[in-house]
């Protein structure tokens, strides 16, 4: 049977403008795919969660397989809340809790529409190893992360995890270092054609995918 590989989600696969032509990573996809594999670019640089319902409607029918890599710009949009002054840890940590029910519940809305219309779909984690991120944004990036597990093993989802995958500052491009490099696009690749090639749906069980030497 034929493979169609959707991206959805934001920059990370929509990285053109952040690399050299041929690096991305829908090119590199693309060149990489098996003969009867064809992958498609849905993602759009800058979208965040509620963004992505516009994606799911260009879904073509003879998809296959879809890959999500959302949430960072989520978490990015709440990085002004870091420089709010509160008079206790507890009611930062109230200011934070809403943070998070509300993407949750954004992120699992999200991803139950996608599985409706694709059965095989894989999540991204976000990254964390930014070059020069400051810490404390890092600390509140993980709640995020924190979230995108538990939804995706809630609904048997396996994960790309972008945590461990791209973990060298060589993997983020020096126009935007929190866009994946040519380099961090091709780790990106080689996990999405091992999950499209090689992951038995049938044993209904999530994995986490991340790179081995």
């Amino acid at each position: 049977m034929n493979n169609h590989i959707i991206l959805l989600g934001d920059s990370i696969f929509d990285n053109a403008g952040y690399v050299g032509s041929g690096e991305s990573v829908i090119e590199q996809l693309q060149a990489n795919l098996p003969e009867d594999c064809k992958a498609t670019l849905l993602a759009v640089d800058g979208d965040i969660t509620s963004d992505v319902y516009s994606q799911i409607d260009l879904i073509p029918d003879d998809t296959t397989h879809a890959f999500l890599s959302i949430g960072g710009n989520d978490a990015l949009r709440i990085v002004n809340v870091l420089q709010e002054s509160v008079s206790t840890v507890g009611e930062a940590m109230e200011i934070f809790t809403e943070i998070r029910l509300d993407f949750q519940n954004r992120y699992r809305e999200l991803i139950t529409q996608i599985k409706q219309k694709v059965d095989k779909l894989v999540i991204c984690t976000v990254h964390d190893s930014v070059p020069d991120f400051e810490p404390r944004a890092l600390t509140a990036l993980t709640m995020f992360n924190e979230i995108i597990l538990k939804e995706a093993f809630a609904i048997n989802a396996s994960v790309i995890d972008l945590r461990l995958l791209c973990n060298e500052k060589e993997d983020y491009s020096i126009i935007s270092p929190i866009e994946p490099s040519g380099q961090g696009a091709r780790k990106i690749v080689e996990q999405i054609v091992k999950v499209t090639t090689e992951h038995d749906y049938k044993i209904n069980a999530p994995l986490i995918y991340i790179k081995r030497e």
